[in-house]
């Protein structure tokens, strides 16, 4: 009885044994499974992040490369990868199955992320744990005979426009013109980026040939270099387009582009549009891309963000025989919003007429004085269209500067009915300043500040520069609005008048020379303030875009001494410098000044040329940089500008 006890107790012992010996094993197997499927999953997420998968973790059906597969799905994403995390590992009943989730997050440059989560089945096989290969590995629901593919998706851009919302700057249908090198032998490059540059020529489009040889020399084999864009519905360009399209390495392409009313058409304020460079893609934190359309200058340049709006995206599933898609994530494009400016289309288009045959750098400002607005910034051809003459250039402002100086005079306790010595030369500090050639002696002596203005009597003012300081006359600049910067929203400059040290010095800054100096905008922004009886801080952007406006000055003009400047300017126009010139000129009375500013050419004497008037609600400024007088090489352009003015 105690033996058969001792075996039963024996035999209990063996049983307990070999089972808990079988739990261990299961346990044991059970977590090298984990371990294993984690691993895997682990190295699925790290290869799909990087964009390339091993083969040798999956498994697939016969024939079918999980790599290569891979690659293909993934061909259309734009060089995009995501990033791929695991969120759980989970074994199914049967042992030989688990599920791995990832998460998937894509983000495009400058986009919302597009996040999404799958299940990828795992199967433990004779050569160890394997992920099943399928598409839906990549993306949710996708298809084994589809892929995806990526399109980053623009809006329309904004419209700049004029004054009663007329455009001036929109999206119109455009000829691409420029050479494809893809279509040449590489010897061929140079000859045939001249030959267009020379047709171009003979139909009235310039291109600056070295600049674009170069550009095409630079660019990969099979690059498409742009030379111009011309506009399709302008008969000259499209006739253009024509007659190069045919020829070597040439291609011309149809396009929507933003374009100005012509090519010449408030060209520097407006700036250009173009394929945004490497560097300007570097420093756009992913909101531009390769391929973006940006402003290169001027308000399209300035108001980009606002113009070009927002880009968007999609991701599609593409079927991989034939076109069918369908969307797996869409983010929509919103279209730029236009700005509005004060620009009168009509003034413009006049004063880029008026200043189309002037040869040297010009400029024409037109502003409204009531409010500030600018109707018109023009420079001429021989600005190259690069620099807004009209708005940056500056030049010594010769005599029209008087009526800052004259401000200065006022506030020093002068009328126009003062008296004024007007002798023919002043010599201050041993320099000696005379009048301009041909001035009437009968306009010299001792004479009322009203002839001394009209007839631009050097020396009367002259004569003051012992009584106005400089501090004075910079004060007078500011009272009229070109002390600071200008708040266009482009960039643009009023004036500098610095503090001149010397008697000599100070001397000529009355009279608009020696160091002083001024912009087309500056002059025309001083005829407004003398127009309006205030300081006025020219306005080009209204409505949400418009900069805040500077600080009126301390000690702005008033409007007393407004009448008593448009008094001496009234008599330049009727007896004075301008008389002859705008003479039968239509519309109300005009009063005006006349300047000339001398400068040296190598040997030769040469001048600065400027002529202001003020007409009802309206201040204009003209300036030639090299010319002969200011009413005889600017008084021409200022009545054409009025007459154009007084005839809308």
């Amino acid at each position: 009885m105690a033996r058969r006890r001792i075996i039963l107790i024996v035999a209990a012992i063996v049983v307990v044994a070999l089972a808990a010996g079988g739990g261990g094993y299961l346990y044991w197997k059970g977590s090298e499974d984990t371990r294993l499927q984690r691993e895997l999953a682990a190295r699925v997420a790290a290869s799909v992040s990087a964009g390339k998968i091993d083969k040798g973790d999956f498994q697939a059906a016969s024939g079918v490369d999980p790599e290569a597969e891979f690659a293909t799905v993934m061909r259309g994403m734009a060089g995009l990868k995501p990033v791929v995390t695991v969120t759980s590992v989970q074994p199914r009943s049967d042992a030989k199955f688990a599920d791995v989730g990832l998460h998937y997050v894509w983000t495009p440059p400058g986009q919302e992320p597009w996040a999404y989560d799958v299940k990828v089945p795992l199967e433990s096989t004779p050569n160890g744990w394997r992920a099943t290969w399928s598409a839906g590995v990549v993306a949710p629901g996708l298809a084994d005979d589809e892929k995806l593919v990526y399109n980053r998706l623009t809006g329309s851009r904004g419209a700049i426009l004029g004054a009663g919302d007329v455009p001036m700057a929109y999206n119109q249908p455009a000829i691409r013109v420029g050479i494809d090198k893809a279509r040449l032998d590489p010897g061929g490059f140079e000859a045939a980026t001249k030959a267009l540059v020379l047709t171009l020529a003979t139909r009235g489009v310039a291109v600056d040939g070295e600049a674009l040889t170069k550009k095409v020399l630079a660019a990969g084999p099979k690059a498409y270099v742009e030379a111009v864009i011309l506009r399709a519905q302008d008969p000259k360009q499209a006739e253009a387009a024509a007659a190069v399209k045919s020829m070597p390495g040439v291609n011309a392409q149809q396009v929507t582009r933003a374009l100005g009313i012509s090519s010449s058409f408030l060209r520097p304020i407006l700036g250009q549009v173009g394929e945004a460079t490497a560097d300007i893609v570097a420093g756009a934190g992913g909101q531009v891309v390769a391929g973006d359309f940006v402003g290169t200058g001027g308000l399209q340049l300035a108001q980009d963000a606002t113009l070009r709006g927002t880009a968007g995206y999609a991701v599609q599933a593409l079927k991989r025989q034939g076109n069918q898609t369908r969307d797996l994530k869409r983010v929509a494009a919103i279209d730029g919003a236009s700005i509005s400016t004060t620009i009168d289309v009509k003034l413009q288009t006049a004063a880029d007429g008026i200043l189309a045959g002037v040869g040297p750098a010009s400029g024409l400002v037109a502003i409204r004085p009531s409010d500030g607005a600018l109707l018109a910034i023009s420079s001429g051809p021989g600005s190259a269209g690069v620099a807004s003459t009209a708005t940056q250039a500056m030049y010594p402002p010769g005599s029209t500067f008087k009526t800052v100086s004259g401000l200065a005079m006022l506030r020093h306790g002068l009328t126009p009915a003062s008296i004024l010595a007007c002798p023919p030369s002043i010599t201050i500090n041993g320099y000696t300043f005379n009048n301009d050639d041909g001035y009437p002696a009968a306009a010299t002596g001792n004479i009322p500040w009203t002839t001394a203005f009209a007839h631009s009597c050097n020396t009367a003012v002259l004569g003051q520069a012992s009584t106005v300081t400089s501090a004075d006359l910079i004060a007078a600049a500011s009272a009229l609005g070109i002390g600071g910067k200008p708040g266009l929203g482009v960039s643009a400059s009023f004036a500098s008048v610095p503090d001149a040290p010397g008697a000599t010095e100070h001397a000529a800054s009355m009279i608009g020379q020696g160091k002083v100096e001024a912009s087309t905008l500056g002059m025309a922004t001083v005829a407004a303030s003398i127009a309006k009886g205030a300081t006025v801080r020219p306005v080009l952007l209204t409505g949400s875009e418009a900069p805040s406006p500077s600080p009126a000055p301390e000690n702005g003009i008033t409007a007393a001494e407004a009448e008593a400047l448009r008094t001496l300017m009234r008599g330049v126009a009727v007896e004075g410098t301008a008389a002859r010139v705008l003479a039968g000129t239509p519309g109300g009375p005009i009063m005006a000044k006349t300047g000339t500013a001398a400068y040296m050419s190598g040997t030769e004497k040469r001048y600065r040329t400027w002529l202001l008037a003020i007409q009802g609600d309206l201040a204009v400024a003209v300036m030639v940089a090299d010319g002969d007088y200011g009413a005889s090489t600017c008084g021409p352009l200022m009545k054409a500008f009025l007459t154009a003015a007084n005839s809308r």
